[in-house]
C-alpha cells in the first residue's frame, strides 16, 4: 500500500509565503504518515495573469532546496510544480522565458528528476508560450518509484493530449500524476474531470489530478481508478486529503482489461 497526500493549495506570487505553505503541507502529510506528497503546478509562485521568467528559480534555488530538505526530514517523497529559468530567447529574439516544470524528490531528499511541460497553454484566449518555453517532446518521461508503485508525471494542459499520458505509461507508470493550475471557465471543470477519467481508463492507471485552489483556477482535485471509478473529488477550497493506493487492485484491473497488451500503435514524439 502506498499512501498519498493531495495538497490542493492556494499559491501566490510571494515565493517566501509559498514556502511556508509547502512546509505546512509536508507537516500534514507527515501527520498521516504519507509516502508521497503531491503539490499543484506552479507551487513555487503563481500569478493568475501569467507566470514567466520573473517567477523562475534554479534547481538549486530556495524552493527545490526546501523540498529536498523537507522530504529528507519527513521521509516523504514529493512531486511539485515550479518555474525554472529558460535557456533560449523569447519569440523574435525577445526576453528569455521561464520553463514550467515539475520536480520529483524521493524520500531521502534526492532530486529524482525534472519534467519540463511539453504542451504550453496556448488556448482559450491564453498564450503561455509568450512567457514560457516548452520542454523537449523527446525527453525521458519523469517517473518516481514510491513503495510498490511507479508514479509518472504530466502537467495541466498536457492532459488534453492522450499521447503524453501513454508515453509515461510506456515508461512504467502505474499512477499518472497531473499537477495543475486548471484555469476556470465555462465547462472547464467538466473537461478536467472527464479527461482524467479517460486517461485512467484507457491506460488502466490511477490518475491523480492535483488542482490549485484560488481565484481564477478550478481546484477540484480528482483521483480516478483504472476502472474509471472516482475515489476522491474535492471542491474549490484549499484542503489536504490522503488516499491509500493498493497495487493489487491495479493489477486485478489490468488482468481483466489488458488493453495495454492489446494495442497496436506506439507513441513517437515529434
Amino acid at each position: 500500500m502506498t499512501r498519498v497526500t493531495v495538497a490542493q493549495v492556494e499559491v501566490s506570487d510571494d515565493h517566501e509565503a509559498n514556502r511556508y505553505m509547502v512546509g505546512d503541507a509536508f507537516s500534514a502529510a507527515a501527520a498521516v504518515q504519507a509516502d508521497l506528497l503531491v503539490l499543484p503546478e506552479y507551487a513555487s509562485g503563481y500569478h493568475r495573469h501569467g507566470v514567466g521568467i520573473e517567477h523562475a528559480e534554479p534547481l538549486d534555488g530556495p524552493f527545490v532546496s526546501m523540498l529536498r530538505a523537507l522530504a529528507a526530514e519527513h521521509a516523504t517523497a514529493v512531486i511539485a510544480g515550479t518555474t525554472l529559468p529558460g535557456a533560449e530567447p523569447g519569440p523574435a529574439g525577445g526576453e528569455r522565458r521561464g520553463v514550467n516544470a515539475v520536480v520529483a524528490v524521493d524520500a531521502s531528499g534526492a532530486l529524482a528528476g525534472v519534467y519540463r511541460k511539453v504542451h504550453l497553454y496556448d488556448a482559450f484566449g491564453t498564450r503561455e508560450s509568450d512567457r514560457l518555453e516548452p520542454g523537449p517532446a523527446d525527453a525521458e518521461p519523469l517517473t518516481l518509484r514510491v513503495g510498490e508503485l511507479t508514479f509518472g508525471v504530466i502537467t495541466c494542459y498536457d492532459l488534453r493530449f492522450p499521447e503524453s499520458a501513454r508515453r509515461v505509461v510506456d515508461a512504467g507508470a502505474d499512477v499518472l500524476v497531473v499537477p495543475a493550475a486548471w484555469v476556470a471557465g465555462p465547462l472547464k471543470a467538466e473537461h478536467w474531470r472527464t479527461l482524467l477519467a479517460a486517461r485512467a481508463i484507457e491506460n488502466t492507471v490511477v490518475a491523480i489530478g492535483v488542482g490549485m485552489a484560488g481565484k481564477g483556477v478550478t481546484g477540484r482535485s480528482v483521483l480516478v481508478g483504472p476502472d474509471g471509478v472516482v475515489g476522491l473529488e474535492l471542491d474549490e477550497r484549499p484542503q489536504y486529503r490522503t488516499v491509500d493506493l493498493d497495487p493489487a487492485e491495479l493489477a486485478a484491473v489490468r488482468r481483466a482489461n489488458p488493453s495495454l497488451e492489446n494495442r497496436r500503435y506506439t507513441v513517437v514524439p515529434r
